[in-house]
């Protein structure tokens, strides 16, 4: 089961950055690291129509993302199309880490740009960055009553639908 990090001081903003919001999310797997590293490569094959390549070996892709309102089964799930946006894989002590990204692709003003970095090391893949609330002091209000929580549930669905690919890829 994803681990949803729900503490208000996850919330807190960068210091220097009053306008940026960080998001963490966790997901415990059996997965290996060389596999999940396979499926980032196959993203086009379970995370959307892939786009064009951009600076520095980024691949982006054209995605629905999806918002369960629950972690149990939900019979409410919201999808927003949006761009995400993953860098090189480049190797760190006990795993890879990717630079990833993501932003709406209609009514983006609407909706958070989130920038980070996605991270697989053996048992756990992981997603951590900063995002800005839409919205200027309102949006960020309502982001630490509310969307936090629907930001987080989004990284999280990132992770679960990876780790669900490089196992589908396994049978």
């Amino acid at each position: 089961m994803t681990s949803l990090r729900d503490d208000r001081a996850s919330v807190a903003p960068n210091p220097g950055d009053d306008d940026l919001t960080h998001l963490s999310a966790r997901r415990p797997t059996s997965t290996s690291v060389d596999r999940l590293a396979w499926a980032v490569g196959a993203a086009r094959l379970w995370l959307g129509t892939e786009i064009g390549a951009g600076p520095g070996g980024t691949h982006r892709y054209q995605a629905d993302m999806r918002l369960r309102v629950s972690d149990r089964p939900s019979i409410v799930t919201f999808r927003k199309a949006a761009y995400i946006e993953i860098g090189p894989i480049l190797p760190v002590p006990g795993g890879w880490e990717a630079r990833i990204a993501w932003r709406a692709s209609s009514l983006a003003p609407l909706f958070p740009v989130f920038a980070g970095t996605l991270v697989a090391r053996a048992g756990e893949l992981s997603v951590s960055g900063w995002y800005a609330p839409p919205g200027g002091s309102i949006g960020r209000a309502a982001d630490w009553a509310l969307l936090h929580v629907a930001a987080t549930r989004t990284g999280a669905w990132l992770l679960s639908e990876l780790d669900a690919a490089a196992r589908k890829s396994l049978d």
